[in-house]
């Protein structure tokens, strides 16, 4: 597809090339090491990929400096560098809040970027990396890397590319090592091999947003078990295994690495066949409204005054819905199924559809939300399972005017400025185990 390549400019005046594609929610996704996007032709499984990825969502990516079709020559770099490369790609695309996702190289500058800038990263990928370099790579290694690279780039460029693919892919080293070739240079590479590395382990205890960290097993650069120590430092976070050896999520089993993404990262999915295939099984939140009273109310008001009520109802809540990105699901005549790709959103949205009844005037609507999240299972437009049997039972519990939530959705939702109350335990119909519910506190 045609590439628009935009550029933006950071504070200390370097100017950074970027592009965006797809629609949808956005996605910025930072570079492995220093591989270009313009050179994604080079590379048959990033391109695959990437359109995978880019269905029903806003991905951004760039070319920090000194690297592909961003300024290559007369740039200042020391430790802040890939940071101001990153912040003003951040504030030219503007916009909503966005999922971040990270790889190798480009974890250090974004887990810090993340604790910085709560309001503008909405979730956090890490995949394939660690939060310090030094944990993969001696500093012996990394002098020597930055060395070969400014006395013999070709071929420091292709033992880059053979790294993690020489036991399983020779062919795809091959073509990483051409493509680092040609998407910077030895000598500005090895600038950035030459500065002090950040140790983003520090930050790890004060990430406030949903985070998924990916690795495989067998990473061939970057030790699981760092990886692993590196999840659990995080609050909250989801740490996802994968089989394979090669550190870009690219390579070995894509499709699975997919999956796990399309579970945790927004899409807007309006096309049948691509919602067909990615929504089942993703991760959803699912919310339900439900009008208290509304036999009483028809009784009272009779057919006709009574449907009038009932249509504003519909409209309210389907305006609402729209505005916050939810998915209308059904209507059960006096109440509602949504889903949302961002718990944050389906919660902001609960608030927003209490406000609007309450200021609402006439007859008045006390109408109860339950939310949920989880994996449902879609089949025809509709969703089923637990998650949704759950959301349902949560929405029964709660009284005219109430939002009650999951725990799930509350530890989701830590950081994002949201109230909430602990409403105790409760067994739910067709559920062993008790379930945790929290009223949203949205008048305060």
């Amino acid at each position: 597809m045609e590439r628009e390549v935009r550029y933006c400019t950071t504070e200390d005046g370097v100017r950074i090339a970027y592009c965006i594609e797809g629609e949808g929610p956005p996605l910025l996704v930072m570079q492995f090491f220093v591989e270009s996007f313009s050179l994604d032709h080079r590379l048959p499984e990033q391109v695959a990929f990437m359109e995978k990825l880019r269905r029903g969502r806003r991905i951004i990516r760039y070319d920090t400096r000194g690297t592909g079709l961003s300024q290559r020559e007369s740039y200042e770099y020391d430790s802040d560098s890939r940071t101001l490369d990153l912040e003003a790609v951040a504030n030219a695309i503007g916009g909503p809040p966005f999922t971040l996702l990270c790889s190798g190289a480009s974890t250090t500058v974004g887990i810090p970027f993340a604790v910085r800038h709560p309001d503008r990263v909405e979730r956090l990928v890490l995949f394939g990396t660690v939060a310090n370099t030094y944990e993969a790579f001696s500093e012996d290694a990394i002098r020597g890397f930055a060395e070969l690279a400014r006395t013999n780039w070709a071929l420091a460029a292709q033992l880059f590319g053979d790294m993690s693919t020489r036991r399983s892919d020779a062919t795809a080293g091959l073509r990483w090592g051409e493509l680092y070739r040609d998407s910077s240079s030895g000598e500005n590479v090895a600038r950035a091999l030459s500065v002090p590395l950040i140790d983003a382990n520090p930050d790890l205890p004060r990430i406030s947003v949903p985070t998924l960290v990916l690795h495989k097993r067998h990473d061939a650069n970057y030790p699981f078990e760092a990886a692993q120590r590196m999840a659990a430092k995080i609050p909250g976070a989801t740490f996802v295994p994968l089989e394979g050896v090669i550190s870009h999520y690219a390579h070995d089993d894509p499709e699975t690495t997919l999956k796990a993404l399309n579970r945790f990262i927004p899409a807007d999915l309006d096309d049948a066949s691509t919602k067909m295939a990615t929504f089942s099984g993703a991760f959803r939140t699912v919310l339900f409204t439900d009008l208290v009273g509304h036999t009483e109310m028809m009784s009272r008001l009779g057919d006709e005054r009574g449907r009038a009520v009932l249509r504003e109802h519909e409209r309210i809540t389907r305006e609402v819905l729209k505005a916050h990105g939810g998915t209308e699901v059904k209507t059960m005549g006096d109440g509602f199924m949504a889903s949302f790709g961002s718990v944050t959103r389906a919660v902001e949205c609960a608030i927003a559809l209490q406000r609007a009844f309450a200021e609402r005037e006439g007859e008045p609507l006390n109408v109860r939300v339950g939310l949920n999240a989880g994996e449902p299972i879609e089949e025809d437009g509709d969703l089923f399972g637990a998650t949704v049997i759950l959301a349902s039972r949560i929405a029964a519990k709660a009284e005219g005017g109430e939002i009650l939530v999951a725990d799930t959705v509350r530890g989701l939702c830590s950081g994002k400025g949201l109230l909430f109350s602990d409403r105790g335990e409760f067994v739910a119909k067709g559920f062993e185990e008790p379930v945790r519910v929290y009223e949203v506190r949205w008048r305060e």
